[in-house]
């Protein structure tokens, strides 16, 4: 496909995003490639730097098996966070389209990660731990089955996040097995553990530095890394409040306003 025909469709979503509305899926009028999702995930990435944005992390998506149920998609995916998307105490509806939210462990990364990494090597990198929450907001009509072209050029369906207390000291945690817990007004809505994030949220973030790769890209020190869902994720509404409990790591939480 044309760089041309890649960056309207780049546009398209920049505006829809921009204006709260709602467009059908790209994958429903032409076809595409993952590669040329990529592509135009990067150009609407780059439309976000040129309007003053700075690039902060990324985030891998689908690797949980419930999410990828949940969204009908089969494999793990990636996409950028700008300082713009992070979210501090309060979440506004106003402006969004159809909001969900997700648990998440975040890794802070110290180091340069590139290509084929181990497990020991990602741990080495990390500077930090700690818990996440993503907010969610497709900028397609519907946001239930999409393909993986669409959501990827959609930067993975990114749209705020919040982080939670960071844990510097975490050598000694089981990182595959705590306990992830969400709430809406104090009562339990989802639970998951670390293990529902590639078997390891350590994993997923090795598959980032792999997916990365293919586009002659890697993971920069001093960015964040959204491991990925734990549980499926849930649709927000005026008036909740939603925390999040890790074993191991202080709740935190945000109040969601209209």
């Amino acid at each position: 496909m044309e760089t041309e025909k890649l960056l309207e469709m780049a546009k398209t979503l920049h505006d829809a995003r921009i204006n709260a509305k709602a467009l059908p899926q790209f994958s429903s009028q032409i076809e595409f490639s993952r590669s040329e999702a990529y592509s135009i995930q990067e150009m609407g990435i780059q439309l976000r730097v040129d309007s003053g944005e700075k690039y902060m992390g990324l985030k891998m998506g689908l690797t949980s098996e419930k999410k990828r149920q949940q969204m009908n998609l089969d494999a793990p995916l990636y996409g950028v966070l700008t300082d713009k998307m992070q979210v501090s105490g309060v979440y506004q509806l106003k402006g969004q389209i159809h909001p969900k939210i997700e648990p998440e462990i975040v890794f802070y990364i110290n180091d340069d990660l590139s290509g084929d990494v181990t497990r020991e090597e990602v741990l080495n990198a990390c500077s930090a731990v700690g818990p996440a929450l993503e907010i969610l907001d497709s900028r397609y009509e519907g946001f239930k089955y999409f393909s993986m072209e669409d959501v990827i050029a959609d930067n993975s369906s990114s749209s705020q996040f919040i982080l939670g207390p960071k844990i510097e000291n975490f050598k000694d945690m089981d990182l595959k097995n705590l306990k992830m817990e969400m709430k809406v007004n104090g009562e339990t809505v989802e639970v998951g553990t670390s293990s529902d994030i590639s078997g390891d949220p350590v994993v997923s973030v090795i598959q980032l530095a792999s997916l990365m790769a293919e586009r002659d890209q890697y993971i920069p020190a001093g960015s964040f890394v959204l491991a990925g869902a734990a549980t499926a994720a849930v649709k927000l509404e005026a008036g909740m409040k939603i925390s999040l409990d890790v074993d191991g790591m202080q709740e935190f939480s945000v109040k969601i306003e209209g």
